[in-house]
């Protein structure tokens, strides 16, 4: 069991309660429902000082003296403290994805080969790379800059002309502009947009889409020479 501090600030004043690190994290992402991380019943406004928060604003602040319902919105909306180990943890977690999926979808310019994970994990040590706590794909673009002077790489990709009906544009249009080349708004209201995507990320794009769109998207793979 790793002990941490939640924290919020509510009505001005901060609010902490002292949590199971784990447990917490797991509520917090919608893993879990159970209010199982508390590790004593009590709300502090300053835990390390043991200064506990009174009733009154308990109540000013959070509309309840419940501890659970308290401590929910305290984990959920607040500030679940990290530890080191964690910290080093999800850096590490996420090189690991960063390198697999270069590996997967990457390859040399000059030949066409695809780099081995330990030269991309070097480049990576050597470009002295900050890899953010983002969504992999959507950092890849910097990342590829960075390393390219030590290691020459080019991400596979395939270029797709997409139409969406206007009744969907509102919902596609967040997955689409991520990878949008250009676009074309027509009289009716569809959206012709033209994407460049990589090969790895491609399946679980079209699933994406045709759930926002019901199908209803025409896609085509423009072939360039």
């Amino acid at each position: 069991m790793t002990q941490t501090t939640a924290r919020i600030k509510q009505t001005g004043k901060p609010f902490e309660i002292i949590v199971d690190l784990d447990r917490a994290l797991k509520f917090k992402r919608g893993l879990s429902t159970n209010i199982d991380f508390l590790d004593t019943d009590l709300v502090f406004t300053d835990s390390k000082r043991g200064l506990k928060a009174s009733e009154k604003d308990l109540k000013d602040a959070f509309g309840t003296n419940d501890i659970n319902a308290i401590a929910s919105r305290i984990v959920k909306n607040g500030e679940v403290l990290l530890t080191q180990e964690h910290r080093d943890e999800a850096r590490e977690n996420k090189v690991k994805q960063v390198i697999d999926f270069l590996s997967r979808n990457a390859t040399d310019p000059k030949t066409g080969n695809p780099h081995t994970s330990e030269r991309i994990k070097n480049a990576l040590e050597q470009a002295q790379v900050n890899i953010k706590n983002t969504p992999v794909e959507s950092q890849m673009n910097e990342i590829i800059e960075k390393i390219s002077p030590i290691l020459p790489i080019r991400l596979q990709t395939k270029k797709i002309k997409i139409t969406v009906p206007a009744v969907h544009t509102g919902k596609a249009y967040g997955i689409l502009s991520q990878y949008k080349e250009n676009e074309n708004w027509l009289g009716n209201g569809d959206l012709e947009i033209t994407i460049n995507i990589p090969s790895g990320l491609l399946m679980d794009f079209y699933d994406k889409l045709n759930s926002i769109t019901h199908g209803s998207a025409v896609t085509e793979e423009v072939n360039e020479k």
